[in-house]
């Protein structure tokens, strides 16, 4: 159906970007499957990375203003450079010109490549961070910022997988609702300018011009039915549950994970 795409990038950006506008996490788990379903899973990270910027801007501007200083100077500044390591290692393992078949009864049933592997493992990981109690609910004292700036940050660069563990170290920093949601917004958006910066220089050198990218009418479609989900969510979402957002996500993340690896997309 023509156009279907369209209407499952906006749907999920609407939903996704509303319902996780105060967990600090889940657009990017969320649109990095859908983009998985139309686009190699290499070109998905940078749509969805595109998704992503274009929505913590917008929340920036909003709610920027609420951010702590601290927390984004010691947080921020090694998310930052991990992030750019992120980005670097997902353009040396998408140049790999390494292909595992999957074989069943002597024959070949789907082919699978190194950053198909790392990225689906990496979205099952994440998706027990959704699904067990436990990890659920994992918290961080802030002097552990640095060490999550890093984590997260390179987890950014490498997969788009990065607010989880944000605000999993953020929530036990005493900040207020306000500060919270204003630092993961300017913290995930110098994240997402950092591993743009490197996917934009690495396609060039790759013979690409900016034009060429495929995805730029669905990371439009899905930019601009983000800001509309962030304009509802901030008005309604204290009524939503996270922990059902949250299975549902971890469900979503598990089941694409496990497609990637295994070589279905």
């Amino acid at each position: 159906m023509a156009g279907i795409e369209y209407l499952i990038v906006g749907l999920a950006a609407f939903l996704a970007a509303g319902l996780t506008l105060y967990s600090g996490f889940g657009l990017g788990t969320l649109m990095l499957p859908v983009f998985a379903l139309f686009f190699p899973v290499e070109a998905a990270v940078v749509a969805t990375a595109l998704v992503h910027g274009a929505n913590n801007l917008f929340k920036v501007s909003l709610l920027g203003r609420f951010a702590d200083r601290e927390v984004v100077l010691k947080f921020g500044l090694t998310a930052v450079l991990a992030a750019i390591l992120g980005a670097l290692a997902l353009g040396w393992l998408a140049q790999l010109n390494i292909r595992m078949g999957i074989e069943v009864n002597d024959k070949a049933v789907s082919e699978v490549t190194p950053v198909k592997i790392i990225i689906g493992m990496l979205m099952i990981g994440f998706a027990l961070f959704e699904l067990l109690p436990r990890f659920r609910k994992l918290q961080f004292d802030r002097k552990y910022l640095p060490l999550g700036g890093l984590l997260s940050g390179f987890f950014g660069g490498l997969s788009g997988h990065q607010g989880a563990l944000r605000s999993a170290f953020l929530a036990k920093t005493g900040l207020t609702t306000e500060r919270f949601v204003g630092s993961n917004a300017v913290i995930g958006f110098l994240v997402d300018l950092s591993r743009l910066s490197v996917y934009l220089v690495l396609f060039a050198f790759a013979g690409h011009r900016i034009g060429d990218f495929a995805a730029w009418p669905l990371v439009i479609t899905g930019s601009l039915a983000a800001f509309c989900g962030v304009l509802i969510g901030k008005r309604y979402l204290h009524k939503v549950t996270m922990s059902s957002v949250q299975a549902l996500v971890g469900v979503l993340l598990f089941g694409v994970g496990f497609a990637l690896v295994v070589g279905v997309l």
